[in-house]
């Protein structure tokens, strides 16, 4: 198994649930104007590994062709609306943290050699290619929840 982007994978989970801390109004200003806030940022983690989750890791084997990703514009509109349901973020935050963990121990699972594509494309992917996109962009974000609550 690819461990080292696992671990990393991981890594967020300690910096998002140092962010309970923090009081409800900080997580619901946009970051910056006409941008999301912290809430819908880490929303949006959430609804990404959701997707993860239920519609490309059950069919990450060798030579498989996972379904391609949804557009992007339509998939962070779900998400908002999804996460509408959290009353607090603090709340949004502990489930973001359980799904990223059932995650990680899932991917785990994986073989390290496991090659697979998505959609049409022909790009192949392990899990250690394909979580470093998602771990880049977890990074990105959390970047920004940074600068914004600094």
């Amino acid at each position: 198994m690819a461990a080292k982007e696992v671990l990393n994978y991981g890594k967020i989970i300690k910096e998002i649930t140092r962010f309970k801390e923090l009081d409800e109004p900080r997580f619901l200003e946009p970051i910056s104007e006409g941008k999301w806030s912290v809430k819908e940022i880490i929303g949006h983690l959430f609804y990404w590994d959701k997707f993860i989750l239920e519609k490309h890791f059950p069919s990450m084997d060798q030579g498989a062709v996972l379904i391609s990703f949804p557009d992007h514009d339509e998939h962070n509109s779900e998400a908002i609306q999804y996460i509408s349901a959290f009353k607090t973020t603090g709340s949004l935050i502990d489930e973001f943290v359980e799904k990223r963990r059932l995650l990680i121990e899932m991917m785990s699972g994986i073989e390290s050699d496991v090659i697979f594509t998505i959609g049409s494309g022909n790009r192949q992917f392990t899990v250690e290619t394909y979580l470093k996109i998602f771990i880049d962009h977890d990074n990105h974000h959390l970047n920004q929840i940074k600068v914004r609550l600094s």
